[in-house]
């Protein structure tokens, strides 16, 4: 959604005008406010309503985040294990 309204910002500016209007969303204070507004969303759609999805979305990001963590080790074990097999081991 975020995406879509940013498009839909800049599809009508010139690309003279692009600089000028995304500069100011690039500063620290309108990032940190965009993080704001985002949580004051989350939690007046899920927290004030007493809603099980934020257990789901805690229980997805952390299966997830376990998947990524490993992600590195098992690439290493396959890779390990096509050269034993192109070696004959």
């Amino acid at each position: 959604m975020a995406l879509r309204n940013f498009y839909n910002e800049i599809k009508g500016l010139k690309v003279k005008e692009l600089p000028n209007h995304v500069k100011p969303m690039l500063s620290i204070n309108y990032v940190k406010s965009a993080i704001q507004r985002g949580l004051d969303n989350y939690h007046a759609k899920y927290i004030q309503t007493s809603s099980v999805d934020p257990l789901f979305h805690v229980c997805y990001g952390g299966m997830i985040f376990s998947y990524l963590v490993a992600l590195p080790e098992e690439r290493r074990h396959l890779e390990h294990q096509q050269h034993a097999k192109e070696h004959g081991h």
